[in-house]
């Protein structure tokens, strides 16, 4: 039975908000039933208001609850729409199972209910005021404000693609619970290795702290993740050379934070990555964004070559050796910039002369060490240059523009 009650629950959405809807007409007249019983002098009218003040508040409290149930259903139906154009039509009973959609329709249908009996039972005409009952009716139209800001910040979280995945795979995570774990589910030895307490990816790194901690214990921590990896609850963080005992390695996973998705913050390579992103997702249809995301890759790679990258050895004021990260050089930033770019779209010729245009700039400028990277990839535009079908063609491809098509030699006549 307790099973049937639970499924007919989650498959029936309605369920739960006509509860709270009918909850809120019992509470209603209960609380209007107390009133009468104190001759509706339980609560004076310096907190309710006048008679016509509160009928007057009371009206307008269920047309605004009647909007944000208007809300809530177009909240639900972009994040319905956005589920099965991006991802999977089977994504949508997750959704709309969600128990937090269900109470907040709940909710608000509740307080229009109750405020519409408390606006009903005013006598403006005697001055009659069923104060705990309006009192009652302005609270839940305070809670409801309050549910809706965070029902608009949760909203936006659904509406992204990580925190879709996460609604699935806290789904996932929640089965997976019910089963009896292994005897020794250890595959790590905690003398040498420190595991994540949570899943989550890797949104910051505080170093100064983890060079203070190794130093401390006198160990060498060597993290087993880069910024932006996603580690699963129990993975390995980082890797203890040396006295595991004498470090505290609570404060160690506190110096290494996670979150749901990466953020731009400290990550810079994340902001490349959605760059690459926007220029291969419709390249064969749209090849122009693809030139203007290009771009702006061009830029921060001129940027970037005239810097220093970071090695990811950090020493302590002695010059003993603390802390070793896992960061991206030079070479690992000219394949992400344009590896995935260079095979979507090298025998597209607005693409291929974008590409062209950008990596001998960045070679002109690139220091002799990391030209060499550069020089790969011109070889590999070239390489895909020889397969095209027509001599024209290939040629077209092996001529550097700025504009992708608009500002080569062979169109600008000079």
């Amino acid at each position: 039975m307790r099973l049937r009650i639970t499924r007919f629950l989650d498959q029936n959405h309605w369920v739960l908000p006509m509860i709270c809807v009918l909850g809120a007409i019992a509470l209603a007249l209960t609380t209007l039933a107390i009133d009468r019983r104190f001759d509706y002098s339980l609560v004076p009218e310096t907190i309710t208001g006048t008679a016509t003040a509160a009928q007057t508040l009371l009206s307008t409290t269920v047309t605004a609850m009647v909007t944000l149930m208007t809300l809530v259903l177009t909240i639900m139906t972009l994040a319905v729409q956005l589920a099965m154009e991006q991802f999977s039509p089977r994504i949508v009973p997750a959704l709309l199972r969600d128990r937090g959609n269900k109470l907040s329709m709940g909710l608000f249908g509740g307080a229009a209910a109750f405020a519409f009996i408390a606006a009903t039972s005013i006598d403006d005409q005697n001055g009659r005021v069923p104060g705990l009952t309006v009192v009652i009716s302005y609270l839940l139209m305070l809670t409801s404000l309050v549910v809706l800001i965070l029902y608009i910040s949760r909203s936006g979280d659904a509406l992204r693609a990580a925190g879709l995945i996460d609604l699935v795979g806290d789904h996932l995570q929640h089965e997976i619970e019910k089963l009896p774990r292994l005897p020794d589910r250890t595959q790590y030895r905690p003398s040498e290795l420190i595991l994540a307490t949570e899943p989550g990816v890797i949104v910051a790194i505080d170093e100064s702290r983890l060079v203070r901690l190794a130093r401390d214990a006198d160990v060498l921590i060597e993290l087993c993740v880069m910024m932006g990896d996603f580690v699963p609850a129990g993975g390995p963080l980082a890797r203890i050379h040396g006295d595991v005992g004498r470090l505290e390695v609570d404060r160690v996973n506190e110096a290494i934070l996670l979150g749901p998705e990466r953020t731009h913050h400290d990550d810079p390579v994340f902001a490349l990555t959605k760059l690459v992103e926007i220029a291969t997702r419709r390249i064969a249809e749209d090849p122009s964004t693809t030139v203007q995301a290009v771009d702006r890759i061009h830029d921060a790679l001129r940027n970037l070559a005239g810097r220093e990258l970071p090695t990811g050895r950090y020493t302590d004021g002695d010059g003993e050796l603390r802390l070793v990260i896992r960061v991206l050089d030079w070479d690992g930033y000219v394949r992400l910039a344009f590896d995935e770019v260079r095979e979507a779209g090298a025998r597209i010729p607005k693409v291929a002369r974008r590409l062209r245009s950008a990596l001998l700039d960045l070679s002109s400028v690139a220091s002799g060490g990391r030209r060499k990277a550069l020089e790969q990839q011109l070889r590999l535009l070239d390489r895909a240059a020889d397969h095209m079908p027509d001599d024209r063609a290939a040629e077209q491809a092996r001529t550097p523009d700025v504009q992708g098509i608009g500002s080569g030699r062979d169109l600008s006549g000079s």
